[in-house]
């Protein structure tokens, strides 16, 4: 395979944006099964405000990362900002039940525990997407600026195997990382190298632990 066919190959590869804006679909569909208990406001508002950010972005970029704007990297990273933001209204909202002691649903208490789970790594993973290198397009091979550092080291940076020498992370790259953090609430085979990547691993994992440590081991005892 010529080089220009492996730098085709490469970018098609880790600049699909399909993965990313279904993951977001995914997050915004269990705003609408957060149980009433945890939100008393319209569960349709989450969406609807998701949706109107989500457009554009789908709109520009159906499937592949082809055209680079700047106010769409802002528009990506205002919709996680609310992701968080909401979920962490959640996670609060639910430990303020918890310890009000007015419901002992213990249904209740699982299903809002996953639905906050599952969206604290979709919002997280898109995080870490959106600013890896500054960017999917700042980390494109064929991209004219300078590439800024790594704020994440993949293994894959780091052995010198036959087929790997081009490598690139995608999405679902950074999706097994806020995986992993949910679940061991600390990194384990990527590394954070920045500071700002730090401070969310820190806040990701902090919202895992509460989630599962609190909330979850309660409503199995409730069971």
């Amino acid at each position: 395979m010529s080089k220009v066919a492996k730098a085709v190959v490469v970018s098609s590869r880790h600049t699909r944006r399909w993965p990313a804006s279904l993951a977001v679909v995914v997050a915004l569909g269990l705003q609408l099964a957060v149980p009433p208990e945890v939100m008393e406001a319209p569960r349709w508002i989450m969406p609807a405000i998701g949706a109107g950010l989500l457009i554009p972005l789908v709109w520009t970029n159906p499937f592949h990362l082809r055209r680079d704007e700047t106010w769409l990297r802002w528009i990506e990273l205002v919709l996680v900002a609310v992701l968080v933001a909401v979920n962490a209204i959640y996670l609060v909202s639910l430990i303020v039940l918890l310890a009000s002691g007015d419901n002992a649903d213990g249904k209740v208490l699982v299903k809002a525990a996953l639905l906050i789970w599952v969206t604290n790594v979709v919002a997280f993973a898109l995080w870490y997407w959106e600013i890896d290198r500054g960017g999917p397009f700042a980390r494109m091979p064929e991209h004219e600026h300078e590439e800024e550092r790594a704020d994440l080291l993949f293994p894959q940076m780091t052995v010198d195997l036959p087929g790997w020498e081009r490598w690139l992370p995608g999405f679902t790259d950074y999706l097994f990382v806020a995986f992993t953090a949910s679940t061991a609430f600390s990194p384990t085979d990527t590394m954070p190298l920045t500071a700002r990547v730090k401070t969310l691993m820190g806040i990701q994992s902090a919202m895992a632990l509460l989630t599962i440590a609190v909330v979850a081991a309660r409503a199995v005892n409730v069971l």
